[in-house]
């Protein structure tokens, strides 16, 4: 009986840290933020990666939008690797700025976590239909 007593002890004893409560925010959940938040700026197409099982299930029409996005975290501090696809005749270096911008200001406000590092990474380019046509015209 004693034992039970001072069991019950240590728990109504524990310090204020041990009680503290604790938020986790998984990776996948920063991966579609930074995925919505790039998708938003103008002159981005889309993301381009992800994982088969993502790529089916575009496919039956659900989007992906952590695809294409890599996220290290380190304590208080998310660093994030997009890789994206440009619209065609944007000017791509002020994209990507505007999509590591975005980004930043999405995980920081969403989450309360610094963002140091946005890497990004244009895979691709693609044209409107509009446009496409045009360029057979030319040719």
């Amino acid at each position: 009986m004693a034992d039970k007593e001072t069991n019950v002890g240590k728990v109504n004893n524990l310090s204020t840290a041990e009680k503290e409560d604790n938020v986790e925010i998984v990776d996948d959940v920063i991966a579609i933020i930074a995925g919505i938040a790039a998708n938003k700026v103008e002159g981005v197409k889309g993301m381009t990666g992800g994982s088969f099982v993502g790529n089916i299930a575009e496919r039956m029409g659900k989007k992906d939008l952590g695809k294409g996005v890599k996220i290290t975290t380190e304590e208080n501090e998310v660093h994030v690797a997009i890789s994206i696809v440009v619209q065609y005749g944007v000017k791509i270096h002020e994209t990507a700025k505007e999509v590591q911008k975005a980004i930043r200001e999405a995980i920081q406000s969403m989450t309360g976590l610094e963002v140091p590092a946005v890497q990004v990474n244009v895979q691709g380019v693609e044209m409107d239909q509009e446009s496409e046509s045009e360029y057979e015209t030319m040719e």
